[in-house]
């Protein structure tokens, strides 16, 4: 029973960042909240959705986004506004225009990078002669038999 309980508890964690006094009287508007704090980054936390963040920046955001849809904001322009106010990185998958593309593409293109890089190092190193001993001459072959008399 305690294990259940426990279970309970860590998997509604998440729910509880949402307090009941932020809560909207239509569900269709809550409903709508929910899914727009769900896109948008905690600023304290970093990782987390202001829908899962217990922070004061992230209740407030929250509230926020409830302020904008309930005075008819669409999606598209309560986005749009905190985005204006806090920047892209409010956003935590951020668009894929402009200078973001660079950031988007940065992996593979480096990926593609270094396998090519490794291609032509293994390719170059097949190629190669193996280096060899060069065999000794008179002086020293008569220098390693002093030795080994010692």
């Amino acid at each position: 029973m305690k294990r259940l309980l426990l279970i309970v508890l860590l998997w509604a964690t998440p729910l509880m960042a949402v307090q009941p006094d932020e809560i909207l009287d239509d569900p269709v508007l809550e409903d709508r909240a929910r899914d727009l704090s769900k896109g948008l980054r905690c600023l304290v936390c970093r990782n987390e959705s202001i829908d899962e963040s217990d922070a004061t920046l992230a209740r407030d955001l929250r509230l926020l986004v409830r302020e904008r849809l309930v005075a008819g904001d669409s999606d598209a322009e309560v986005i749009d506004f905190v985005v204006d106010r806090y920047g892209e990185f409010v956003l935590l998958n951020p668009t894929r225009t402009g200078a973001n593309w660079l950031l988007w593409a940065a992996g593979p293109l480096m990926l593609l990078l270094a396998g090519g890089m490794g291609l032509v190092y293994v390719r170059g190193r097949a190629q190669s002669a193996a280096p060899g001993e060069a065999p000794l001459n008179d002086a020293e072959k008569s220098r390693l038999d002093e030795i080994l008399r010692r």
